[in-house]
């Protein structure tokens, strides 16, 4: 007998695979106790960004628009960036006058800089900055020698674009003394995984250099949170035939594990998974190459 058949194996399977892959930090295992009183985590979320303005990139669709219904419906004022203006439109229609549309290529700078420009000029300040927009290339080096764009095109959006956004908006929070910038990662910057090197150093980059920042604004009320995502199902990985088998989180519970980080403000979020492989990496760093070797 398949166990993949039995509708409760099927659903424990399902629930183990969340809890190994969705990205939890100290804090949040540490307040196991007030998710009795809210166990949704939406009126903690509330509290938090009520009221404040939350940009969030890569609005259009996945964890991005997910994470923007929950911010508006947390009563924040969203401004919600993506390259298409008419998903933005439907974003606008189906949450209401919470969010602002914003339509940007955030590969173009000369388009970003304006964007921040005009954003400053209307909200004076940014109080949580959401970068979820981003790209991935699955593909071995060997087939990329001639494709040197494979390492250009998301070294330009998911580090190039992400940190430029961020050093428009970064003086206004420093002098307010108070924001957040959350960086959707991936556990590829942790497990590094064959095939992927082009996203994962772009990824690894921007974790990087959010690091070194937040030595240097530490005193300035500002936090740099770092969440690395697993799978996620989102049109991103929809080329990938092998991933619509593989288990994933939905945009839903990974917009949760956004807001979680929101209202908790930790540094970084990891999943358990991925600190196994690094704990057997630590240990044998040939167990560690074996791991990536036989990576998805």
């Amino acid at each position: 007998m398949d166990p993949r058949n039995v509708p409760v194996l099927r659903a424990a399977a399902r629930r183990a695979n969340q809890m190994l892959a969705t990205p939890i930090s100290r804090g949040r295992v540490t307040a196991v106790g007030s998710r009795f009183r809210d166990p949704d985590g939406r009126a903690a979320l509330r509290r938090a960004v009520s009221g404040k303005v939350v940009l969030v990139t890569g609005a259009s669709s996945g964890i991005g628009r997910a994470s923007a219904v929950r911010l508006a419906g947390a009563g924040a004022t969203v401004l919600a960036v993506a390259r298409s203006a008419d998903l933005l439109d439907g974003l606008v229609a189906e949450v209401g006058s919470n969010v602002e549309p914003y339509p940007c290529d955030l590969t173009d700078f000369d388009d970003l800089d304006a964007l921040v420009a005009k954003m400053l000029d209307r909200h004076g300040a940014v109080d949580v900055l959401v970068n979820c927009a981003g790209m991935s290339i699955r593909r071995r080096v060997q087939y990329s020698r001639d494709r040197f764009h494979d390492f250009e095109r998301p070294m330009r959006l998911n580090y190039f674009a992400a940190i430029r956004l961020v050093t428009g908006l970064l003086p206004a929070m420093c002098e307010r003394e108070a924001g957040q910038i959350v960086n959707i990662s991936s556990w590829a910057a942790q497990v590094h995984p064959a095939r992927f090197s082009g996203y994962t150093a772009s990824k690894a980059a921007l974790e990087a250099w959010s690091d070194c920042v937040q030595g240097e604004v530490l005193d300035d009320g500002v936090v740099f949170t770092t969440i690395r995502m697993p799978l996620v199902r989102t049109p991103m990985i929809e080329p990938t035939r092998l991933y619509r088998s593989i288990p994933a989180l939905s945009a839903d519970q990974a917009a949760a594990v956004v807001c979680d980080a929101i209202v908790r403000r930790p540094r970084r979020l990891s999943p358990i998974a991925s600190g196994v492989v690094t704990m057997a990496e630590l240990l044998s760093p040939r167990a560690g190459d074996l791991i990536r070797k036989n990576a998805i």
